[in-house]
């Protein structure tokens, strides 16, 4: 818009009064969440604009929305449309913003008898409030603190909604029927990916299925839209939120049957997962999308004692230096039955007993996963195998030290397993003598893999030279 139209514009602004525009249905509308809790929103409109100054006004928008993300424009010959002026309107009715609105102003309280009836009507001054009502009135000349009965007030005061809105100001070239986008970010959408696995009888593969848990507490409902999902950290300035916009009711609804289920693709440095067909995302409702089947998908059972880590992981575990853990590994690749890039989330893993029926066996979390990248499951404790590790000898010297370590591994399971012991080393290490072989993983680890007979028990002895 040319410098002689602004000025116009805001001629006519200060010398008419605005004209409220008739608000068309949403013809299309798109909703991209995030994973940091937050969604954009794209809200397609046909307008019936006049020429010169009009106000625009949205009111079912979302409650938490960001002002400061909001944009408008018009989809054709976007030119011919300016914005002047926008505001978001959030001043809405509750108990304690009602009751502030009539501060030092005349109010009703009634009292009721047993019956329901009236017995008691009067006018009185609301001089304080709290959250539950009138804390103190004056009547008669004398003040009354916590007056017992209903609250009644005269009328809805000025300025108040039922609903937050958004109000544009805007300056039309023409008149007519014009294609408007109207988007913003707000806050109260969120997504993460639920996944469950179940293990076969030899533990050598399993059934992966992922879905999309979708909650939305935004205080507004987005009705046939084109759902998209962001998988990826992306970066947003943090800000303290209110304890009003956080405390707030979700209630959980089945999971939808969909035709079509999610197209993931690279998308900057994220990926992106679009479903197929519109789906209705209402307000303070948790959906559930599927995301993902995959079957016969090749899995790995390990083994792991590490009493360094178990120390740090199972805490609440009565003796967690004896404690070897239970991992399933899988390779995210097309060739192992995957191939995928996998959004950050909760994995619980199932198997079938001698009777057929699914049991819980345990329950870890993923990062992002790209494709062609490991997946390792902590799954929990094996419950026959024990790990002992004995600090046998120490030569401390000015700037080092040598060790002797031995570590017992108990297997009383009725078939032979495969153990792994992970030793954490310091320094300019070396390993001098050992009864098994080892590798060295990086600068601080070194592993061993034995197999351990049934009802038996292996004895690894080391003896490492650690400088520093």
């Amino acid at each position: 818009m040319s410098y002689r139209q602004c000025v116009l514009a805001l001629a006519a602004i200060l010398c008419m009064a605005p004209t409220c525009l008739a608000q068309r249905q949403s013809e299309a509308i798109e909703l991209t969440v995030y994973n940091q809790g937050m969604g954009l929103v794209k809200d397609l409109r046909t307008l019936d604009l006049r020429e010169g100054v009009q106000e625009l006004r949205f009111e079912d928008v979302a409650a938490l929305i960001d002002p400061t993300s909001v944009h408008f424009r018009a989809v054709a010959n976007p030119d011919q449309v300016s914005v002047l002026e926008q505001n978001f309107q959030f001043d809405l009715v509750s108990r304690q913003v009602l009751l502030e609105k009539y501060l030092g102003r005349p109010i009703i309280v009634e009292r009721r008898g047993r019956s329901g009836d009236v017995v008691a009507s009067d006018q009185v001054t609301l001089l304080a409030a709290d959250g539950s009502g009138p804390s103190v009135v004056r009547r008669d000349g004398t003040l009354v603190l916590g007056p017992p009965g209903t609250t009644r007030l005269p009328a809805l005061p000025e300025g108040l909604l039922t609903k937050p809105a958004l109000v544009w100001q805007l300056w039309s070239e023409v008149a007519g029927a014009r294609p408007c986008e109207i988007s913003y970010i707000t806050d109260g959408l969120t997504w993460e990916a639920d996944y469950v696995a179940v293990l076969n009888h030899d533990d050598t593969a399993l059934d992966l299925e992922g879905w999309v848990t979708l909650t939305n507490t935004s205080g507004a409902t987005y009705p046939d839209a084109r759902l998209k999902l962001v998988a990826g950290d992306v970066a947003t300035v943090e800000e303290e939120v209110p304890m009003d916009k956080a405390m707030m009711v979700s209630r959980m609804v089945e999971a939808a049957p969909m035709e079509e289920g999610f197209q993931e693709e690279a998308f900057f440095e994220y990926h992106l997962y679009t479903l197929g067909q519109p789906t209705t995302v209402a307000d303070r409702e948790t959906k559930q999308v599927s995301l993902l089947s995959s079957s016969g998908v090749k899995a790995r059972k390990l083994f792991i004692y590490d009493p360094n880590q178990a120390r740090r992981w199972l805490w609440s575990h009565p003796s967690p230096e004896s404690a070897v853990m239970v991992k399933v590994e899988l390779t995210n690749s097309e060739e192992d039955g995957l191939g995928m890039a996998l959004p950050k989330g909760t994995v619980r893993l199932m198997k079938a007993d001698q009777e057929g029926a699914l049991q819980f066996i345990g329950e870890d979390s993923i990062d992002h996963t790209p494709k062609d990248e490991d997946i390792r499951l902590h799954v929990g404790v094996a419950f026959d195998l024990v790990g002992e590790y004995i600090h046998v000898d120490q030569q401390v010297r000015e700037r080092g030290s040598r060790d002797t370590h031995r570590v017992l591994l108990r297997n009383h399971k009725a078939e032979p397993v495969t153990i792994t012991y992970v030793a954490h080393l310091s320094g300019e290490w070396e390993i001098l003598r050992s009864t098994h072989d080892y590798e060295k993983i990086d600068a601080t680890t070194a592993e061993f893999t034995v197999t351990v007979p049934a009802d038996d028990e292996v004895q690894i002895e080391y003896t490492s030279d650690m400088r520093w």
